[in-house]
């Protein structure tokens, strides 16, 4: 079983910033990519950022030279910097973690923490 704790969301205006954090601990040994999703009301849960046990990192279009991953694995934690933040960010973030190289759609995983809620006033 894995556990997956979110946290550094909040409301902030437009063009600002926020860091995110998730601790992952239980049966993650050997666990290769991590990542984060998000999810606004009345839409699907989307990846936004990844990154390999090796340091990889894929974004997806909407974020890309705005949001940057980053992990230390000796805490099995995953960050991301949110800059430039725009009102279409708004959204529960929430990370998770595979074995593979890629994370892979949401409905894949079984398991979510309670992800943290990231508000962006115009």
């Amino acid at each position: 079983q894995v556990q997956l704790v979110e946290s550094g969301g909040g409301l902030v205006q437009a063009g600002g910033s926020l860091r995110l954090s998730c601790a992952a601990s239980g049966s993650i040994f050997s666990i290769n990519a991590m990542g984060w999703y998000r999810q606004a009301p009345g839409k699907q849960r989307e990846l936004v950022a990844a990154i390999t046990n090796g340091g990889t990192t894929n974004y997806a279009d909407s974020v890309k030279g705005r949001f940057t991953i980053s992990r230390d694995n000796a805490k099995n934690t995953v960050y991301l910097q949110m800059n430039s933040l725009k009102p279409e960010d708004t959204a529960v973030y929430y990370c998770n973690v595979d074995w593979g190289v890629t994370m892979r759609a949401s409905l894949f995983y079984h398991y979510w923490g309670q992800g943290t809620q990231v508000t962006v006033s115009s």
